[in-house]
């Protein structure tokens, strides 16, 4: 068990410096930095400490009312959620051009909000540059701090002032293990949406535009007394059409979610062809040898009959015959079809990541299969496997011991997988087998 950690909201209009101050507090390059004005579109969140203190510190995209843009009216909407899902908020602006109308409406929303806040002007590069922070006192949101996230000059002043207002806030409630899954896919294929419908909030950003998310976005809830950690991807392209930076950023911070979580969900979009793209992304995630659910995504726009299910999965495992062994589900995230079965599914595939099989019920096991099938002899030697154990979970690895590992054909160690697989259940999981020498 442990205590849920209070989450600090980062707000304010674009390119006042809220990634930069995100990355600051937490010590890490996690949000995509670049000149580019309006790189962040996504709330962001990650675990940060100061002297002692942990918290989730979350960044939001930049705020802008009036745009009629479809993803600045997005971001918007996802800002005014963080906002009202915020424990502790800081009001963001920026000291080298005063306050600006974007700058006025989003006070009058925090100060509405009734949340408690701390204001910062960020950019204060030098001594010289702290008087002009003065003119935000004129927001009427008390005292100004003047920092540089770029530098870090003043930061530890401010955290430790952000510190002392935490320890006002109402005692946190406790919480249990966490499960960490991912969602990964092609642009476009409904991640965030997905994201979306499972919290029941606005916390991704959701347009008919390709390649809207470009961080990989952490969520936190709890589900029938169990606590999971959900990441929403970047939509990965093929490498040939990774161009700008961002974009760049994006795929490493994809790669960096698969490695972290523990069952990766492969969102496939239902109204196109599972394509080499979706092949590559199933074949990283068993390499990373993660657990592994396949959803396809906007089955309700499909036109169905009693067939169409068992036809879209037969053109999966066509593709790539290993994904027999893996779960595939059709889900709609705009009706929320069947979506929270993906969550199911995840539990169940993360308890058997850590199954641990007896090694008396490895050898019964063993001695049957051999009894089945014999290991064929290679160049007149018989092949003898000798016994088997388990070495390893998360995931799970097991050894077998024999006269000639070498001589094992591939078919052979197939066929004792799948065995494995029905004997013990291990649906969903990637398992790993090995062959050494009996001596």
């Amino acid at each position: 068990m442990g205590i849920k950690l209070p989450v600090i909201s980062i707000v304010g209009r674009p390119n006042v410096g809220k990634s930069t101050l995100f990355n600051r507090i937490v010590g890490h390059r996690k949000a995509i930095v670049h000149e580019t004005e309006g790189i962040t579109r996504d709330r962001m969140s990650f675990e940060a400490e100061w002297v002692g203190y942990r918290f989730l510190i979350e960044d939001t995209g930049g705020y802008i009312p009036q745009s009629k843009d479809l993803i600045d009216q997005a971001v918007k909407a996802a800002s005014l959620s963080a906002i009202d899902s915020a424990d502790f908020i800081i009001f963001l602006v920026d000291a080298t051009t005063g306050i600006t109308k974007e700058d006025e409406a989003l006070a009058r929303v925090v100060k509405r909000s009734k949340k408690p806040f701390i204001l910062a002007s960020n950019k204060i590069d030098n001594e010289m540059m702290v008087g002009e922070s003065g003119v935000f006192y004129g927001l009427g949101m008390g005292e100004v701090h003047p920092l540089s996230a770029l530098n870090g000059r003043r930061v530890g002043d401010f955290l430790d002032e952000i510190v002392k207002s935490l320890d006002q806030l109402p005692p946190m409630e406790e919480v249990g293990p966490v499960i960490k899954f991912a969602l990964v896919g092609r642009p476009n294929a409904g991640k965030s949406s997905l994201t979306n419908a499972l919290l029941g909030i606005e916390k991704q950003i959701v347009t008919d535009v390709p390649g809207t998310t470009r961080d990989s976005i952490n969520s936190k809830f709890r589900y029938y007394d169990e606590d999971y950690e959900m990441v929403d991807t970047a939509g990965l392209r093929k490498r040939t059409k990774v161009d700008n930076s961002p974009e760049f950023y994006s795929t490493v911070r994809t790669q960096h979610a698969i490695t972290a979580a523990d069952v990766v969900v492969l969102v496939v979009d239902a109204t196109e062809n599972f394509n080499r793209q979706d092949a590559k992304l199933a074949t990283d995630i068993l390499e990373a040898n993660k657990g592994l659910i396949i959803a396809v995504n906007k089955w309700d726009l499909i036109e169905k009959d009693s067939k169409s299910t068992k036809r879209f999965e037969d053109e999966i495992v066509y593709d790539m015959d290993t994904l027999k062994n893996y779960p595939i589900i059709f889900v709609s995230a705009l009706s929320k079809q069947r979506i929270f079965k993906i969550v199911d599914l995840v539990k169940e595939i993360h308890g058997k990541r850590q199954q641990k099989i007896a090694t008396r019920k490895l050898n019964t096991w063993l001695e049957g299969s051999i009894g089945r099938y014999h290991p064929p002899a290679i160049s007149g030697y018989e092949v003898k496997i000798n016994y088997v154990t388990q070495v390893a979970i998360q995931p799970p690895v097991f050894v077998f011991y024999c006269n000639h590992p070498t001589s094992i054909t591939e078919a052979y160690k197939r066929y004792l997988e799948n065995r494995l697989r029905e004997t013990f259940d291990f649906f969903g999981v990637q398992i790993r087998l090995f062959f050494r020498d009996k001596n």
